[in-house]
């Protein structure tokens, strides 16, 4: 029996995302596939809801959210280590000499880049840093300045806010202010958009700006904030799988284990992780809050992403975007 196309595969994927949107779980999704046959994208659903209703396309533009951090700020800090500019296992100090600089002594004074990227800190996972005000560099000054409640190793967005805080001190510039790189932005058309939520507490409905409230307040962070499109998506991963868009330094590092679910920045194939259990072993994947996700198998040179607008037009409600995700997986992967 011949192997099913790239075609075939993004087909057979999209009958789960395909039940979850004519059950109500999601308005909408694009599904996109990358093999070495070529590539596939196929949408479903709406981009919007309310306050009016427009359709889901195969170019519509997503908020990605956590891949932000590895899709940007991942490669640009193992970057600066590939340079010699930082050491991977020194101190987040040696950019934000800063970091709690009234207690010389202070734990969050020894945290290394690589634990940061590995999420092997004591930060919490998160923190309504918006609710601190809006001015933006004021916030930043709290973020290094709070004394911070040591717990045990979480995924945590204060890992990667401070990475961005890292990287806006070396290149002495705001992120938003950075390039996003190639297919990607820090804003959209909202016509082109899937919208995310309904935002209390900015009053509307958001769509081509950024959802993740503590990147809004402080006008830019690694942790979340960029766009993008599947085409964009699977371009990026198929630069990461060929070896021709980033350094070899950079794709080992995101291979490299540094826990049982980690590399630098990814996670790593898993049992019960987001990419379905069919993954090989040495497939990395990430995902993000509004629904979207990126996952590379590089043993099969195959990528796929996901992107759903599951929280429009609120993230109140069980989407089942966990379970999608794998199935979506196991449909990508399977052999039979």
């Amino acid at each position: 029996m011949p192997p099913l196309s790239v075609t075939q595969r993004a087909a057979r994927a999209f009958v789960p995302v395909r039940a979850a949107i004519y059950a109500g779980r999601i308005p909408g999704a694009v599904l996109g596939l990358l093999g070495r046959d070529g590539r596939a994208v196929i949408a479903g659903g709406v981009a919007q809801k309310v306050p009016l209703a427009r359709p889901m396309t195969e170019g519509t533009w997503f908020d990605l959210a956590s891949l932000t951090k590895v899709l940007f700020t991942t490669p640009r800090i193992l970057a600066l280590a590939e340079a010699g500019h930082i050491d991977l296992d020194g101190p987040l100090t040696q950019l934000l000499p800063d970091l709690r600089q009234y207690d010389p002594a202070a734990w969050e004074r020894r945290v290394s880049f690589r634990q940061c990227l590995g999420h092997l800190t004591a930060f919490p996972a998160v923190v309504p840093i918006y609710t601190y005000g809006r001015d933006p560099e004021l916030l930043r000054a709290w973020v290094l300045q709070h004394e911070w409640i040591a717990g045990p190793p979480v995924y945590s967005d204060i890992n990667f806010i401070l990475l961005g805080l890292a990287l806006e001190r070396f290149f002495g510039m705001p992120i938003r202010t950075m390039a996003a790189g190639t297919g990607f932005s820090w804003a959209a058309d909202p016509a082109v958009s899937a919208a995310t939520e309904d935002c209390t507490w900015r009053g509307r409905v958001l769509s081509g700006e950024v959802h993740d409230d503590n990147t809004s307040a402080l006008q830019g962070a690694g942790h979340a904030g960029l766009f993008g499109t599947a085409d964009g998506l699977l371009d990026h991963a198929e630069g990461l799988l060929s070896g021709s868009g980033a350094s070899g330094f950079v794709i080992r590092h995101i291979r490299a284990p540094l826990s049982d679910s980690r590399t630098h920045g990814w996670q790593r194939a898993h049992s019960g992780w987001s990419g379905g259990d069919a993954a090989p072993a040495e497939t990395i994947g990430h995902t993000g809050f509004t629904g979207t996700g990126l996952w590379l198998d590089f043993a099969a040179g195959r990528a796929w992403c996901l992107l759903t607008n599951r929280i429009h037009p609120t993230r109140h409600f069980d989407s089942g975007i966990a379970e999608l995700r794998r199935a979506v997986g196991d449909a990508v992967c399977a052999e039979a």
